[in-house]
């Protein structure tokens, strides 16, 4: 009969540890994280806009904030940084630092960042807070607020 009870309140102590232990975290969804961010800085500094937007959700729930305004699905994303970035004088160089990613759970991350801009008679720069969702064909931006900094 002690052996049972024994064995029971094993049981229980190791039930309780896998349902209250931290979901496991895949060690390489920040470097997969990182890769998209990369792959999009490439794709820019090659005028490429529509490589870059690989890096976001194809989807009528992408959103991207700035400033005042809120747009909603990956083609208004799209035809927003066609129309402000319509030539390779207007986009400049770009490039990404101080990068934080933090896993909210194995299939979705908040990404901390700067971004900026070197081009012939300015360099605009702010930062950026990004939620990407691990999504079948990988990780994507759902989520893009950015700002810049007053010059």
């Amino acid at each position: 009969m002690q052996t049972r009870l024994t064995l029971l309140i094993i049981c229980n102590i190791l039930v309780a540890a896998l349902v209250f232990a931290e979901p496991e975290q895949p060690p390489n969804s920040v470097a997969e994280i990182q890769s998209v961010l990369s792959a999009q800085q490439d794709a820019w500094n090659r005028g490429d806009i529509d490589a870059f937007m690989k890096g976001y959700a194809r989807s009528t729930s992408t959103v991207f904030v700035s400033e005042d305004e809120v747009g909603r699905g990956w083609e208004t994303v799209r035809d927003r940084y066609r129309i402000r970035y319509s030539d390779r004088a207007k986009m400049g160089t770009l490039s990404f630092s101080d990068i934080e990613v933090t896993m909210l759970s194995p299939d979705a991350a908040v990404v901390l960042g700067r971004w900026r801009l070197k081009r012939a008679n300015d360099e605009p720069h702010g930062r950026f807070t990004l939620i990407f969702k691990r999504l079948p064909e990988g990780w994507r931006i759902v989520h893009d607020h950015t700002s810049a900094a007053k010059e």
